[in-house]
């Protein structure tokens, strides 16, 4: 039984071979029987657009079908413990979506539970997201050792999943972020010592200099909207507009996982521009994640 909790789950052999097989679905509009007969559960405790749709949709084009938990509608909200909801859904589904908050939730989903489980989001990582982010990259420039990603912005769950990608793909990861809001210093130092090449900066305009592809996400995150006025004032410098872009290459391509807020983290212009690639990003999460499935449930 495997799971997927995070790019490290793949293993460097399998992390070059999964960007080549989901772009392979994507070409050919890849439809299969995988899962005839199963049910996968989406539990949701964060609510999401293109994270439920796009696995839901992505169940379904590989024959399967799909139940929404959400902590309104069942015990997660609620006294009852996780060990418990994951021993009953092993008997009735088989496999778990998880999009949540602690990761622990993950582990104890998986050390009580008989069914593989999915991590679509938790507040340490957005594996799913990243690596469509990078089947985005693949598409333009397949060589990533010659690249250069800019991260500008928090340090947050997004940003770490970057620093894993490092690892295992050979891009060069320069990440901006405000005094107080840089990833955890030992988990970068980790991912250096593992091969990644991060370099991390409180500059935007240092972040973003010679860029090929510059990302970002909003500054407060769910679960951290109190803190929305204090984080304004911290980012006042790390929007990306058309001056900070300019700093980028000439052919830079703007990232982002959306939703967005125009007017804060990206300008209008950046976002709308033709070098913008987030609608491509948003599609690119139902070939991932159909392509992950695939591995998860198949064996292969």
């Amino acid at each position: 039984m495997r799971h997927f909790i995070g790019i490290h789950d793949l293993g460097f052999a399998r992390a070059n071979k999964i960007l080549a097989r989901a772009l392979e679905m994507k070409q050919n509009k890849y439809r299969s029987r995988l899962l005839e007969g199963k049910v996968i559960a989406l539990i949701f405790e964060k609510a999401s657009t293109r994270t439920r749709v796009s696995f839901d949709v992505g169940v379904r084009q590989l024959g399967g079908s799909t139940i929404l938990l959400t902590p309104a509608e069942s015990q997660l909200g609620r006294a009852e413990p996780l060990r418990d909801t994951a021993r009953v859904l092993s008997r009735y589904c088989d496999g778990l979506v998880v999009r949540t908050f602690g990761q622990a939730k993950l582990e104890e989903l998986m050390a009580f539970g008989s069914i593989p489980v999915i991590n679509a989001l938790t507040d340490e990582g957005h594996p799913c997201q990243v690596l469509s982010d990078l089947l985005t990259i693949y598409e333009r420039t397949p060589d990533f050792s010659k690249l250069r990603v800019s991260w500008i912005g928090d340090g947050h769950n997004m940003a770490r999943s970057w620093m894993e990608a490092a690892i295992y793909y050979p891009f060069e990861l320069f990440m901006a972020c405000p005094k107080g809001y840089e990833p955890d210093s030992a988990y970068v130092d980790a991912c250096g010592k593992a091969g990644a090449r991060i370099f991390l900066c409180n500059d935007p305009r240092l972040g973003i200099a010679g860029a090929h592809y510059v990302n970002t996400d909003v500054w407060a995150s769910m679960g951290q909207e109190e803190e929305q006025l204090e984080r304004v004032k911290a980012f006042k410098d790390f929007c990306v507009d058309e001056e900070l872009m300019a700093l980028a290459r000439p052919d830079a391509k703007f990232l982002h996982c959306l939703p967005a807020h125009r007017g804060e983290e990206v300008s209008e212009a950046v976002f709308e521009s033709e070098n913008s690639l987030v609608f491509d990003e948003a599609e690119n999460r139902l070939h991932m994640q159909k392509a992950l499935m695939e591995w998860v449930f198949s064996g292969d």
